[in-house]
C-alpha cells in the first residue's frame, strides 16, 4: 500500500509512521490492547459522503481501556474518546490543541501534519507539511506542538479513526473574544486553534484563512 501510495504522490513529502522524521510530530503508542475499541468502530459506519467527527461516543469512552488510557497515558486528567470516519483527501486546514492527542487507525490512512513552531503570524506554507502513512490498528500520540486535521483516505471505503483528547477539547466556544488579536484569530472551539487555507469551506465559514501554497491532496 505504501509503496503505491509513493507513486501515486511524488510532490508530497510522503513517509510511514516509524520513520525517523516522525519523532517531531508524535510517537507510536503499543502499550495497549485495542481490539476491543475496534471491534466497537466496526459496528460504527463510514459516512456516505464529507466527514463525520464525534467528540465523544460512550462505546468507546465506558470501555475498561478508556479507563486505562486515561490513568496512564493521560496522567488520570479526564478524557474523551471519539471518532472520525469520512472520505477526505485533502488538506484544507491545519489545527493544533497544546495537548496531545492520542489517534487510533482503524483502517489504513494518511495523516498530515506540520509544527505549530513553523507557524509565523498565524501564517504557515503548505509545503512544510509532511504525511505520515498508518496501518489499520496503529496507534500514535501527537504532541501538543504538532499541526493536524482530519486523516486523508488511501481508498473508495473512506477512513475510520480513534480520536482521543482531553475531556471538552472542541465544544463551542462560549463566548469569542470582543477583538482577536495575534492567535486569538485562530481560536475555533474549546482548546482548538486552527487555520485554514482559502480554498477550503472552512475559510468560506470564517475560519483564519492562513494556509498559503497548495491544498494538499492524497491520492490513491
Amino acid at each position: 500500500m505504501f509503496s503505491e501510495l509513493l507513486k501515486k504522490n511524488p510532490t508530497l513529502s510522503l513517509y510511514p509512521v516509524t520513520h525517523e522524521s516522525f519523532r517531531q510530530y508524535g510517537r507510536i503508542v503499543t502499550e495497549y490492547d485495542f481490539s476491543s475499541w475496534l471491534q466497537t468502530m466496526a459496528e460504527i459506519a463510514v459516512p456516505d459522503s464529507g466527514n463525520m467527527y464525534v467528540a465523544d461516543e460512550p462505546r468507546l469512552s465506558k470501555s475498561p481501556l478508556a479507563d486505562a488510557v486515561k490513568e496512564r497515558l493521560n496522567g488520570s486528567m479526564p478524557i474523551q474518546v471519539g471518532y472520525c470516519n469520512g472520505n477526505g483527501s485533502q488538506l484544507n486546514a491545519l489545527e493544533y490543541h497544546k495537548t496531545p492527542e492520542l489517534n487510533l487507525a482503524v483502517t489504513d490512512l494518511v495523516l498530515l501534519l506540520a509544527d505549530v513552531r513553523d507557524v509565523e503570524n498565524n501564517t504557515l506554507d503548505t509545503s512544510l507539511v509532511k504525511g505520515y502513512y498508518l496501518p489499520a490498528g496503529t496507534a500514535c500520540e501527537l504532541y501538543g506542538t504538532t499541526l493536524h486535521f482530519a486523516p486523508c483516505k488511501v481508498s473508495d471505503k473512506g477512513f475510520q479513526c480513534v480520536v482521543v483528547l482531553p475531556k471538552g477539547t472542541n465544544q463551542p466556544l462560549k463566548q469569542l473574544p470582543a477583538k482577536a488579536d495575534g492567535e486569538e484569530k485562530l481560536l475555533w472551539m474549546q482548546g482548538k486553534w486552527l487555520i485554514a487555507h482559502p480554498e477550503s469551506e472552512l475559510a468560506q465559514n470564517g475560519a483564519y484563512a492562513g494556509l498559503t501554497g497548495v491544498n494538499l491532496l492524497v491520492e490513491y
